[in-house]
């Protein structure tokens, strides 16, 4: 099988979308598949990848607003290497303008629109959520959702990787909607990694003894990621329990958030953890992972955190939620501080051991991504067949 992915949003300086792409291409390889991937770069280029696969690079401009960025700005160098190639499956991953690029293409292969961001919660909803109903702010963006119904037609299918956009999406009216979760390095991750040293130290970087509850949280430096939020509500509720919180990230919200942070000792800002084994340790040594992202797509590194057996504290909207259960955590209403500080006085309140029992149990159910890929890769199998039979 042959695939072209047309990806907007990978870029050299590294991120998800390109561990997501690289993981992929390497995996398509080794599964036998032919496997390119096209991108907005610095100038047209091949490269080949040492794990398999190529990355065809498109000169395209920066970003004005974040200059890590680029965008296809003709759609006719992408067709033209569209092709060239000939796929038999070919992958728009952003719902924007590379969803009409794709859809424009005139040729044979089957389409698939990968739904790997949700504008509407990640921009519309934070930024009109407190003041109006979602189904109003739906009808004042509706050029999205007619953009997208539009593109949509053009594929033969739209995958998303929460049940929670699939209904949003079905509920549009854009029809052949699936929910295909992500996964996670299930070889990486574990309870196991768990150390009870560590887990001291951090809380002495944060000040406190080991009596203390030690909260995570991972996430770029971004407003949807609510930072400040979270600092807030951690500072209300370890008022009465001492609690510490080591937040790990890098971005351009950095000042901001280290001034949410003031003078409290409590709250430590680490500027990324590049070393991923060091990572999985930290996530099985902290004592809950606290997330404040509505708007996530899947919430990958909440997967991470539920593989590496951490109890989960989450907002009831996206699809970070889809992780949430009582048993192993605590739920809030997204972007509300005092729920959230509410349900960290709950946590602070509940024994440990059966929180991270059951967290340990469940951490066997997370998806891999060698599953996710593998799923990914026979549904598009499962589209040609249709079209051979046909």
């Amino acid at each position: 099988m042959k695939i072209v992915d047309v990806s907007a949003f990978y870029t050299p300086h590294g991120g998800g979308v390109r561990t997501y792409v690289d993981r992929k291409l390497a995996h398509a390889a080794a599964a036998g598949h032919d496997m390119a991937v096209i991108i907005p770069g610095a100038h047209d280029g091949e490269e080949r990848l040492p794990g398999g696969g190529r990355l065809i690079s498109v000169a395209s401009p920066k970003l004005i607003f974040d200059g890590r960025y680029r965008y296809f700005r003709s759609a006719d160098p992408v067709h033209a290497i569209l092709d060239a190639e000939q796929p038999d499956i070919v992958e728009a991953s952003s719902p924007w303008r590379t969803a009409n690029i794709v859809a424009d293409w005139q040729g044979s292969a089957r389409k698939a629109l990968f739904m790997h961001a949700d504008p509407m919660s990640t921009y519309a909803y934070r930024w009109f959520g407190q003041i109006a109903h979602k189904d109003t702010i739906d009808r004042g963006f509706a050029f999205f959702w007619n953009h997208l119904r539009r593109a949509a037609e053009q594929f033969d299918t739209i995958i998303c990787a929460n049940p929670f956009l699939t209904e949003r999406m079905t509920e549009a009216g854009i029809a052949r909607v699936t929910t295909l979760p992500l996964g996670i390095e299930a070889e990486r991750f574990s309870p196991t990694h768990r150390s009870e040293a560590l887990r001291a130290r951090l809380l002495a970087e944060c000040q406190l003894g080991p009596e203390a509850r030690l909260l995570l949280g991972v996430g770029r430096l971004s407003p949807e990621k609510r930072w400040p939020m979270i600092i807030n509500a951690v500072t209300k509720a370890s008022a009465r329990h001492p609690m510490g919180l080591i937040l790990i990230g890098h971005g351009r919200e950095r000042a901001s958030i280290l001034k949410a942070i003031g003078g409290n000792p409590h709250v430590r800002l680490v500027d990324g953890v590049e070393d991923r084994e060091m990572l999985a340790t930290i996530m099985a040594s902290a004592d809950a992972l606290v997330h404040g992202c509505e708007s996530e797509t899947f919430g990958l590194v909440v997967a991470e955190a539920a593989a590496s057996g951490l109890p989960l504290i989450l907002p009831d909207e996206g699809g970070a939620s889809g992780f949430a259960d009582k048993a192993r955590g605590e739920v809030y209403r997204a972007a509300k501080v005092k729920s959230l500080a509410r349900a960290l006085e709950a946590f602070l309140q509940r024994d440990l051991e059966p929180m991270r029992t059951a967290a340990a149990a469940y951490a066997r159910d997370v998806m891999s991504i060698q599953d996710h890929f593998d799923q990914l890769f026979q549904s598009y199998a499962a589209l040609i067949d249709r079209r051979l039979a046909a």
